[in-house]
């Protein structure tokens, strides 16, 4: 098995389990069963899915291999809360997952609290196999994507709402104001690229190889929203000649003058956060923005955006200002399996590889990432298309551009 190429022991792992579990169900604090059922649009799901799918995956590929006693919480939750796995069973349809009402959230925590105190007693045992002890990290770390996807998936929920109401209460606090725009150098080189197997990793950072690139340059920093603020101002979503040809058929049938969660107001722009409806913060790196916005962005700026091994390379090399990440931020490389890359045997091969088409790669991590996915080896990939997940831009440019 490929996730990881090393683990904690069984002990570390109760502990962090617990720490983990805590932490996701504190994200829903102070929401509604209302707020936790509800699904915005196919791709994002209910929060009280998230919370359930997470478990899910614990009973599937850890009690049920491990603990030859473990009674299931619920039969039928098998297959309800079944993302795309296979190789496990049938999956409900994700499109329609917010048209459940039932289980309630109530029972979802109980779901949740009745699968711990079985992963406890498991990881209580004197010995464990080391493949079981990968499967949990590997499901810790799945449960952090989902504490992402929460706020991520929340976020679009509340901003369809015309109340604005808040996610959390609260002002945002203001952004120090943005340094002038700069830029790290490298020259042509071989470069390696990919986890190199210390710590946990997940199987599509894997195996690492050598990259040729090019001399290349790259910004110091992401794109601020006031810089966007200027694209949006000298009419870049009304320039055909800015944007991928399929990328302007979107933006047009879709009706998009502004990054999704911008609002013109009488009194100027503002933009719903997770913290409700806020002025538009001008040093706030550009958020919420689709790979077609970032590259069209990246054109008007006579730029181009960086390929994952340019940004891969930087981030390696110290360059200023590339980790931690606000935003995540695209890249022009399509999501696609590293040389010798092979995916791991059973179910859990399905996890990342299968989605290894029609998407691009984002680096770094965003507000919302935990912080320890921050690495610059992790892989983020959406379709082109995406806006709802934190996604911003960082500029790059050819070697020879002074």
């Amino acid at each position: 098995m490929s996730f990881p190429a090393r683990h904690l022991s069984a002990p570390d792992l109760a502990q962090r389990l617990a720490l983990v579990r805590d932490s996701s169900q504190a994200l829903v604090d102070g929401l509604n069963p209302e707020d936790c059922a509800l699904q915005s649009m196919p791709d994002a799901s209910p929060a009280k899915w998230h919370l359930a799918h997470t478990t899910w995956f614990f009973e599937t590929f850890v009690l049920e291999r491990f603990a030859p006693n473990y009674a299931p919480f619920r039969t039928g939750f098998r297959d309800f809360y079944n993302s795309y796995y296979h190789a496990v069973g049938e999956q409900f349809p994700r499109a329609q997952r917010g048209l459940i009402s039932r289980p309630v959230l109530a029972e979802v925590f109980a779901y949740r609290s009745h699968v711990d105190a079985a992963m406890q007693l498991l990881l209580g045992a004197e010995t464990l196999p080391e493949d079981c002890l990968a499967l949990v990290e590997l499901g810790l770390n799945h449960e952090q994507q989902h504490q992402e996807l929460i706020l991520t998936d929340l976020l679009h929920l509340l901003s369809l709402n015309p109340f604005h109401p808040a996610y959390r209460a609260g002002a945002c606090s203001a952004s120090p104001p943005a340094p002038p725009l700069g830029w790290s150098r490298f020259e042509a080189s071989i470069v390696d690229i990919g986890h190199d197997g210390i710590g946990f990793a997940f199987d599509n950072e894997m195996p690492r190889h050598r990259q040729f690139v090019e001399a290349y340059e790259i910004a110091d920093r992401p794109v601020t929203n006031a810089e966007y603020l200027a694209f949006v101002g000298d009419g870049g979503y009304q320039r055909p000649e800015l944007w991928l040809s399929e990328g302007w058929q979107v933006a047009q049938a879709q009706g998009w003058s502004a990054p999704i969660y911008w609002r013109r107001q009488e009194g100027g722009w503002q933009e719903f956060t997770l913290r409700g409806l806020q002025p538009l913060d001008p040093s706030r790196s550009v958020s919420n923005v689709s790979h077609y916005e970032a590259d069209a962005y990246a054109r008007w700026a006579s730029a181009r955006l960086p390929t994952e091994f340019e940004w891969e390379h930087a981030a390696d090399s110290g360059a200023r200002g590339i980790l931690p990440g606000a935003v995540w931020e695209w890249t022009s490389s399509a999501y696609a399996p590293y040389p010798g890359f092979r995916t791991a045997p059973g179910a859990v091969g399905e996890y990342n590889g299968k989605f290894m088409a029609n998407q691009y790669v984002l680096r770094g991590g965003s507000c919302a990432t935990p912080a320890s996915h921050i690495r610059p080896t992790y892989r983020n990939f959406f379709p082109s298309y995406a806006r709802w997940q934190f996604s911003g831009i960082r500029l790059a440019r050819d070697g020879s551009i002074r």
